[in-house]
């Protein structure tokens, strides 16, 4: 279960605003890829709170509407899809960090990453920070971020589920799953698809 003990040692690093900072999205064959950056307030208590994938959608929207009502500043970026195929994932993964990081008011001094990696060959993680991986399931602030980028991009698809009702993004939020494939098959992509990971078609 995530704990406060990875904010706690930034804080005796001297850094006092530690934000957590996630993304959702990097694997969908649709849709954009989202960022959240997310300061908590110490020892703020938040039940169930856990990596966002481990969670049911409820338990989410239950814990985003918390996190948004008690943090002292959160934040949400996005990549869209053409970007994406432009600047390939990783890129957009971290943009989309960094992104979200600078938005947050007041602005984080130190940032907790979930993942192994803070740059790619056109963008970096310029604040201060630290990867952790599998940090969602490790920090507070991580898994707060996880759940605020997730069902971000959860409501994002369900409305594009309204613009483009063939593709039934509202089941499958855009990953690569057999019924996705199918109807890939018998319609084609749709403007939101990322040309670049239809390679399979």
């Amino acid at each position: 279960m995530p704990s406060w003990e990875l904010e706690l040692a930034a804080k005796e690093n001297g850094y006092s605003a530690v934000c957590g900072c996630d993304e959702a999205g990097a694997g969908p064959l649709a849709g954009r890829v989202y960022a959240a950056a997310v300061i908590l307030p110490e020892s703020l208590e938040l039940p169930g709170l856990d990596d966002s994938k481990k969670l049911s959608e409820k338990r989410r929207e239950l814990l985003y509407d918390q996190i948004a009502a008690q943090a002292v500043a959160w934040a949400i970026a996005w990549v869209e899809p053409g970007e994406i195929d432009e600047i390939n994932i990783l890129n957009s993964r971290i943009k989309a960090m960094q992104m979200a990081v600078d938005s947050l008011s007041p602005q984080a001094e130190f940032a907790l990453v979930d993942g192994n990696r803070d740059h790619g060959d056109r963008y970096a993680v310029k604040t201060p920070h630290k990867l952790i991986v599998k940090g969602d399931g490790l920090s507070v602030s991580i898994a707060a971020a996880s759940v605020m980028a997730k069902v971000s991009r959860d409501r994002y698809m369900v409305e594009m589920a309204g613009l483009y009702p063939n593709y039934e993004f509202e089941r499958h939020k855009g990953y690569g799953t057999k019924r996705h494939y199918e109807l890939l098959q018998e319609f084609g992509p749709c403007p939101i698809h990322r040309r670049s990971f239809l390679k399979k078609l």
